[in-house]
C-alpha cells in the first residue's frame, strides 16, 4: 500500500509538469494575448481534467476522499478568485501588455505550488502530532472570515510596502522601462531586473499571503496531504485560464467577496466543533456551493455602481 502512494504521488507529479511544459513550450510558444474563447476552452480543460481525476479518486480511495477532493477543490477554486482581483490591480499598476500576463501567471503557479506542497506537508505533520492546532487552525479561519467581510474590496496596490520588493529593489539594479517578455536585461555589462521581475515577485508573495487563509481551510475539509494537495494543484492550474475568462467582467461578482468571508467562517466552525459535532461532507459541501451561487446570484440581481478595476494595456511589444 505504502508503495503504491509513493507510485501516485510521484507519477501524480510527473503528470502535473509534462502539463506545465506542453502549456508553456507547445501551447504558448509564442507570446499572444488571451483571448475569452481561448481562456473559456481551457478553462473548461482544467475542470473536466480536475473531474476526471475526481473520479479516479472515487475508484482509488472510495466515496468518502473524493468528496473530500471535490469540497477541497471548490472551497479552493473560489477563494482563488480573491487572488485574481488582485492580479489585475498589479497588473495595471506595472502597465503590464495582455500578451505578457501568462507568462508571469504560469511562472506565479509554478511557484505557488512549491510552496504549497511545503505548507501542506508541514501543515499535515503538525495536525497529527499536535490536535490543538485543530482549534487554533479553526479561530483563524473564523477571524479571517470576519476580517474579510469587513475589510470591503482592496482598490489599489502599493509595490513599495512589498517587503521582498523593496529587498530586491536594494539590493539588485532594477530598470522602469518594459524589455518585452524579459525578466532582466543586460544594459552597458549590468544586469536589471526589469518591472516584469517585480510583477513576477508580487504575484508569488501575493500567493502566499492567500495560502495562508486557502491551506487552513482545505485541512479542515481533509487531513490527507494527497487529497489536499491534489486538490490545490488542479485548482491553481486552472487559475491563468480563469483569470483570462474572468478579467473582463471580474468586477460584477462583488458580493463573492463576502461569500468568500462566509465560506472560511464556517469552515472554521467546522474545525473547532469537529470533536463534539460531525459535519457530513456532503452537507459541507452543499453549504460551501450555496454560498457561491448565492453570492454570485446578489452580485448580478444588485449590480455594484461603483468605479471599474484598472485597465490594462494591451497596445504590441515595441522592443
Amino acid at each position: 500500500m505504502i508503495k503504491t502512494d509513493i507510485l501516485f504521488w510521484v507519477g501524480f507529479n510527473i503528470f502535473v509538469l509534462i502539463l506545465l511544459a506542453l502549456d508553456l513550450f507547445v501551447f504558448h510558444r509564442k507570446t499572444h494575448v488571451v483571448k475569452m474563447k481561448e481562456a473559456l476552452g481551457w478553462s473548461l480543460f482544467w475542470v473536466a481534467l480536475s473531474l476526471a481525476f475526481n473520479v479516479l479518486i472515487y475508484y482509488w480511495k472510495g466515496p468518502g476522499p473524493a468528496l473530500e477532493f471535490l469540497t477541497a477543490y471548490l472551497i479552493e477554486k473560489s477563494l482563488s478568485v480573491d487572488n485574481l482581483f488582485v492580479f489585475i490591480l498589479i497588473f495595471g499598476y506595472f502597465k503590464v501588455e495582455q500578451q505578457y500576463q501568462h507568462k508571469i501567471l504560469f511562472w506565479g503557479v509554478l511557484g505557488a505550488l512549491f510552496f504549497r506542497a511545503i505548507f501542506i506537508l508541514v501543515g499535515v505533520a503538525l495536525l497529527n502530532k499536535f490536535h490543538f492546532i485543530v482549534y487554533i487552525l479553526g479561530a483563524f479561519l473564523m477571524y479571517t472570515g470576519f476580517k474579510m467581510g469587513t475589510s470591503g474590496d482592496q482598490d489599489d496596490i502599493d509595490p513599495e510596502a512589498n517587503p521582498v520588493v523593496k529587498f530586491v529593489s536594494r539590493y539588485m539594479p532594477v530598470t522602469n522601462r518594459h524589455f518585452g517578455s524579459k525578466f532582466f536585461v543586460k544594459i552597458d555589462k549590468t544586469v536589471f531586473a526589469t518591472p516584469l521581475f517585480l510583477v513576477l515577485i508580487m504575484v508569488e508573495t501575493t500567493d502566499i499571503v492567500f495560502a495562508a487563509d486557502s491551506i487552513p481551510a482545505i485541512l479542515a475539509i481533509s487531513k490527507d496531504p494527497f487529497i489536499v494537495y491534489t486538490s490545490n494543484v488542479f485548482a491553481l492550474l486552472g487559475l491563468r485560464a480563469l483569470y483570462f475568462a474572468l478579467a473582463g467582467i471580474m468586477q460584477l461578482f462583488h458580493y463573492l467577496h463576502y461569500g468568500l468571508s462566509l465560506i472560511l467562517i464556517f469552515i472554521g466552525a467546522k474545525l473547532i466543533l469537529s470533536n463534539w459535532f460531525h459535519i457530513n461532507m456532503v452537507i459541507a459541501l452543499g453549504v460551501v456551493a450555496f454560498i457561491l451561487v448565492g453570492s454570485v446570484v446578489l452580485s448580478l440581481l444588485f449590480p455594484k455602481k461603483d468605479k471599474q478595476l484598472p485597465e490594462i494595456p494591451q497596445q504590441e511589444d515595441q522592443a
